[in-house]
């Protein structure tokens, strides 16, 4: 089977990468996704696939680690809970709108790779968060471009 690649955006301050290494098993449900390109592209997502974290409404927004795929998508279930800032009235659970996908952390980068060092490498001009209106908080990216990113971070921080 084919690993896939993505690029995962999330405010550092509502769910970081340091989120998700408390997480037990550095695990959790990627849920509260209220974008229909974004929730289909969840949809794709296989076990084995991997993604960078990526930290956005933040100075400076950046990739700081790596995440795997370790369940695929299920309906979100914060779009049927009322209490939840992500509840969706509208959804139906026989019909769910929303999907979540579960990640497990893998590694944090040696050194956060920042906006401008993604938009800044030429051999990274295609990638979808360099492109103009890019703003979907899920994109697929490319095996080379994923591992560009890495190299650039540095490499993978080794467990401790």
């Amino acid at each position: 089977m084919k690993r896939h690649y993505w690029l995962m955006k999330s405010e550092p301050d509502v769910f970081g990468y340091d989120h998700l290494l408390r997480e037990p098993d550095q695990t959790a449900l990627w849920d509260g996704v209220r974008n229909y390109q974004a929730r289909n592209l969840m949809r794709e997502m296989k076990v084995g696939d991997q993604a960078l974290f990526y930290h956005s409404s933040t100075r400076p927004p950046h990739v700081v680690g790596v995440m795997e795929i370790v369940g695929e998508a299920i309906p979100d279930p914060t779009q049927f809970d009322p209490e939840s800032p992500h509840h969706d009235p509208r959804s139906d659970p026989e019909d769910p709108r929303w999907w979540a996908v579960s990640v497990r952390a893998l590694a944090r980068l040696q050194n956060i790779v920042t906006l401008d060092e993604l938009k800044s490498n030429p051999k990274l001009a295609d990638m979808r968060i360099n492109q103009r209106n890019q703003r979907l908080s899920i994109q697929p990216a490319t095996r080379a471009e994923f591992d560009i990113v890495l190299r650039m971070g540095g490499g993978l921080e080794k467990a401790h």
